[in-house]
């Protein structure tokens, strides 16, 4: 990434934006929008989290996605897109800028320092989908899981992993990364025993967790298939 970018603040430059900008805060379970609503604005969380969920016609809900601060949602309006594909909701107290498809084109034309930074997140988007994609297809669920705690808390970025809100409950966890909740419950205490995680409040996620993803053996010593009639 080129230099211009590397210090271009997005949430300074998207305070300043004229016409087709609004700010929202919401509360903790609120709808930022709904599956099937026009696809017409881009997103963008300054702060909080959201959640990316898909309901099927059996009423089904599967969670594709979380996004946090610095990251774009809802940018298939781009692409011809006219109705959204998911539901997106805060799953904490979260502030979201709304960007109308006519004032981020507008932008995107205009600002070659936001061009740049918004084409590095579709790059990046494109790259986390296609490895999500291939945890699914030859991973564990307890290796999938272990993956995605490292993912929330930002582990790789900027230091330490970051705490992951207590809010992220054990079956959003499960329908992340397609399992039952009686799995997550089970890997999550035994990732606490072991000391790759805390819980207090919310989940503390330590560099240790890496061993199992690393390693070929499964650290808990328990087929995930012997656990799905287990108690939660």
């Amino acid at each position: 990434m080129s230099e211009p970018t590397s210090s271009f603040d997005p949430k300074l430059f998207l305070a300043k934006v004229d016409g087709g900008r609004t700010i929202h805060s919401y509360a903790n379970g609120e709808i930022v929008f709904l599956q099937g609503d026009p696809a017409d604005a881009v997103f963008y969380v300054q702060s909080g989290k959201v959640k990316v969920a898909v309901v099927s016609e059996q009423g089904k809900e599967a969670v594709v996605a979380i996004h946090g601060p610095g990251d774009f949602f809802g940018e298939g309006c781009l692409a011809g897109q006219r109705v959204r594909m998911a539901t997106v909701a805060a799953i904490s107290e979260a502030v979201v800028v709304r960007l109308e498809k006519a004032a981020i084109v507008r932008v995107l034309r205009e600002e070659p320092a936001f061009s740049e930074l918004f084409i590095a997140h579709l790059i990046s988007r494109n790259i986390r989908v296609e490895a999500d994609l291939i945890d699914q297809l030859f991973n564990s669920s307890e290796k999938r899981l272990a993956r995605l705690l490292l993912l929330l808390a930002n582990f790789g970025k900027d230091g330490k992993p970051e705490p992951i809100l207590g809010t992220l409950s054990q079956e959003t966890l499960a329908e992340m990364i397609g399992t039952t909740r009686s799995r997550v419950s089970f890997f999550m205490n035994r990732f606490r025993k072991l000391g790759f995680i805390d819980y207090n409040g919310h989940i503390e996620v330590h560099s240790s967790l890496l061993n199992v993803i690393l390693h070929d053996n499964s650290e808990t010593g328990i087929h995930p298939d012997d656990i799905d009639n287990r108690d939660d």
